[in-house]
């Protein structure tokens, strides 16, 4: 059965938002410190470890060239688990969605209710480990008010992209592949860990369609204030992405739960 797919509504997407929010307080002690740890721990293992043996990578103190991409990387493995696992089985084991639709809520608020909630959890995981940054000295200058709001799009960005994943999926084993082949590649190959220049051209050009290489840019750029029109395109990269990602979840989620 077909049905027509009805308007966006913020007001109740912001609801869903709320219900998870309200959820999380109850958990969020034990939900934060697996995301958190795991960036801190590359910080201090690369950035103090090898940047004993690296004083400088493209003229910045190692340990300042790697943990804005590490910042960037927390968000997207926080909205990504939110997105994906979560969502996965709130959607198909706990059934909460029926009793979600059965209210004025209809799919596409749902959605984007789950979106917002996704880049909130993002910026949350994002938030935590800029503090430890600042405690490290980075950041100490006005133009890092920036990076504020850019923790909370390329949440959004990254949990449009989960979102869309997990509603294509009816095996919960195929999240394996979405980690380990698209999001762990990202990790290594977006620019956190060594610039891209020193790898072949073709791995360049395949990193510049990726969302975390443009995420890794921009924020290296506002923690080092290396300013420049190339922020500005990174910047418009994401912002586009998000967009078009947006649009495309609404209708795939309506169509996942009215299939």
């Amino acid at each position: 059965m077909k049905h027509s797919v009805p308007p966006v509504r913020l007001r109740s997407a912001w609801r869903v938002w709320q219900r998870n929010a309200t959820v999380y307080k109850r958990t969020w002690k034990l939900n934060i410190l697996p995301n958190f740890f795991e960036p801190f721990l590359y910080l201090l293992g690369m950035g103090i470890g090898l940047g004993a043996y690296i004083n400088e990578m493209d003229g910045i103190p190692y340990l300042e060239f790697i943990a804005p991409g590490l910042l960037i990387s927390s968000i997207m493995w926080g909205a990504s688990l939110e997105t994906t696992y979560n969502v996965f089985v709130k959607m198909n084991f706990d059934r909460i969605y029926d009793g979600i639709l059965s209210t004025p809520v209809n799919p596409r608020d749902l959605a984007l209710g789950e979106l917002l909630w996704g880049a909130t959890r993002g910026t949350i995981y994002g938030g935590a480990f800029f503090s430890i940054l600042m405690l490290f000295g980075m950041g100490l200058h006005w133009g890092i008010l920036l990076i504020f709001p850019l923790l909370f799009i390329i949440g959004f960005m990254f949990a449009t992209i989960g979102l869309l994943f997990t509603s294509f999926i009816k095996e919960i084993e195929l999240f394996n592949y979405f980690f380990t082949l698209f999001l762990t590649p990202l990790f290594l190959f977006s620019g956190i860990f060594f610039p891209l220049t020193q790898l072949p051209e073709l791995i360049q050009v395949i990193a510049w369609f990726t969302p975390l290489y443009h995420g890794v840019e921009l924020s290296r750029g506002i923690f080092n204030q290396q300013w420049s029109m190339d922020l500005f395109y990174h910047f418009l990269w994401i912002l586009v992405v998000t967009i078009l990602n947006t649009i495309i979840v609404l209708r795939s989620i309506h169509r996942r739960l009215y299939q």
